[in-house]
């Protein structure tokens, strides 16, 4: 009994230890964990603080002497067998320089000049040694000067001027003097919106302070109370949700239907707050699309569009009838939309690798985030000398295929080599950012008019997104869409060179109309010769 006893005590013992065993391995882990949490968070202060005081370009230097061979050695492998004839040419040597200070000439270019000659007092217009009168004979350049006369606001009173028949009225005689059937009146343009003062020049420069200079409108409120108008915003509100509504929305559809036409496009989005939503809370995220034409040497095309929700049907329903690549970022909401072929950006990519770049290790080239930004660069490398050499689009096909795929057979056989890494870390994310779009990064490869980012489309969604941080949200749909169209054309006038203001007089003026024909809308987009004549900045004139 007494060995039973003892046996039973040492079973204890070991399951004790057992127990303990487990127990330490279980806070080893959790300790394991925690280092990594404590890791990872420390990394996301860094990156934090890289962002808000470090440089915000994200260009480095491709060439550093002793340290890329690691990359250029599959390339190299490659091209054993595929000597290029003409080597020589290849090789392209960057130099900076400072751009040249601007000139006089360049300055004034564009500007009105008007001269003004001070004439000579005529109490001094004697001659200092014999007293005669001193006469003309020239002029002295002295300086030039900017001379700039701040807007002012006017109200024009317009009536209508009437006519009437004397010989009706004669025969009419003393007894009926009444001449109000024979009046006739002169027929008055009608006005911009009824039953309103609004004018073209007026709304056009509403929407041109709040939609190309991110000017709110309750800023707007104070500027025209200081030339002596009470313009409530919700006054000019109102006119810019009208005149987009009436004379927006055929000109913003003949650019849907052109844009679909097309076989290369870029899309991208951000949020935007809508307060009065129906059935949504206020803070409810929605969503400004931006679609583009791609670089297919076609008339630029840019539009915006609002929705909701980021739904993948919102994409789906502005493309419907689109056929052909398109470009954006990593939302997976553009996976296998019908028709549509889709490329990944490749800044994207080298983004998230850069952010995973430590804070003073942008030269460590054993670091493997720095090793990703460079397998990127080489891709980007290959893209500038295509410009630079003004390559077709089949030619910068053919050198892409000729040049790129040893390059990402590199690197996606480097990516797989890490995927041990720390997901939770900024390495991690970036290894799997590029794993999960593998299939459409490759994809520009195929035609020479695919583009390697999306840059393009985050530079024309830009302007939205600066002036969202002055007027922070909308009221109402309505005024959403409103934006939407607005913003359209306003960067479409941007993207053809054409005076903005201008160019949304011109459309206001126009008075579009949804019954207008294909053929009259087309004398109305920016790229058309009216356009260019009337709403061309002064420089170009």
């Amino acid at each position: 009994m007494a060995a039973s006893g003892r046996d039973l005590q040492m079973r204890e013992l070991m399951d004790t230890m057992k127990e303990l065993k487990l127990t330490i391995e279980a806070l080893r882990k959790e300790l394991t964990a925690k280092d990594r949490l404590i890791e990872n968070q420390q990394e996301q202060i860094a990156y934090l603080q890289k962002k808000l005081f470090g440089t915000s370009s994200e260009k480095r230097s491709l060439v550093v002497e002793g340290q890329l061979g690691l990359f250029d050695e599959v390339e190299a492998e490659a091209a054993k067998d595929d000597p290029e004839p003409d080597a020589e040419k290849e090789i392209v040597t960057f130099t900076k320089s400072r751009s040249p200070k601007s000139t006089k000439e360049e300055l004034l270019k564009g500007v009105p000049v008007k001269e003004k000659v001070i004439p000579l007092p005529e109490a001094e217009r004697v001659c200092q040694e014999c007293g005669a009168e001193l006469k003309p004979c020239g002029k002295k350049f002295i300086r030039d000067e900017w001379n700039f006369q701040p807007a002012r606001l006017t109200v024009t009173r317009i009536y209508a001027e009437t006519y009437y028949c004397p010989e009706c009225k004669k025969e009419a005689g003393k007894k009926d003097s009444d001449t109000g059937n024979n009046l006739v009146t002169a027929k008055v343009p009608d006005a911009l919106i009824p039953h309103s003062m609004a004018t073209a020049p007026l709304v056009g420069h509403a929407m041109y302070q709040k939609y190309a200079n991110a000017v709110p409108l309750y800023r707007q409120e104070k500027d025209w109370a200081q030339y002596g108008a009470l313009l409530s915003r919700s006054r000019l509100a109102r006119w810019i949700n009208i005149c987009s509504d009436e004379y927006f929305v055929p000109v913003y559809e003949y650019l849907h239907r052109l844009l679909l036409q097309r076989n290369f496009l870029m899309a991208d989005e951000t949020r935007i707050q809508v307060l009065k939503e129906p059935g949504r809370e206020p803070e409810t995220d929605s969503f400004m699309w931006l679609f583009r034409s791609g670089e297919d040497g076609l008339p630029e095309i840019i539009l915006y569009g609002y929705t909701e929700t980021r739904a993948r049907y919102n994409a789906e329903a502005f493309l419907k009838g689109f056929s052909g690549y398109l470009m954006t970022d990593g939302y997976q909401g553009y996976n296998n939309l019908p028709g549509v072929k889709r490329t990944c950006c490749w800044a994207h990519v080298r983004r998230y690798f850069n952010d995973a770049v430590p804070q003073g290790k942008k030269l460590d080239y054993a670091h493997p985030a720095v090793q990703g930004v460079i397998y990127c660069d080489k891709l980007f490398e290959i893209e500038r000398y295509c410009k630079e050499h003004c390559f077709s689009y089949e030619q910068r096909r053919e050198y892409r295929l000729k040049k790129v795929p040893p390059i990402l057979s590199g690197f996606w056989s480097w990516l797989e080599e890490l995927t041990g890494c720390d997901k939770g870390s900024r390495l991690g994310k970036a290894i799997q950012y590029a794993l999960n779009r593998r299939p459409y990064l490759d994809t520009y490869l195929e035609d020479g008019r695919c583009s390697l980012s999306n840059n393009l489309s985050e530079n024309a969604i830009r302007p939205f997104t600066v002036g969202r941080k002055n007027w922070l949200f909308s009221d109402n749909p309505t005024g959403a869409h409103a934006s939407a169209r607005t913003y359209t054309l306003v960067e479409m006038a941007k993207a053809h060179s054409l005076n903005i203001e201008d160019y949304l007089v011109f459309l206001l003026n126009a008075r579009p109309r949804k019954d207008m024909s294909d053929a009259e809308l087309e004398q109305l987009m920016p790229w058309s010769d009216n356009a260019r004549a009337n709403c061309a900045p002064a420089f170009a004139k």
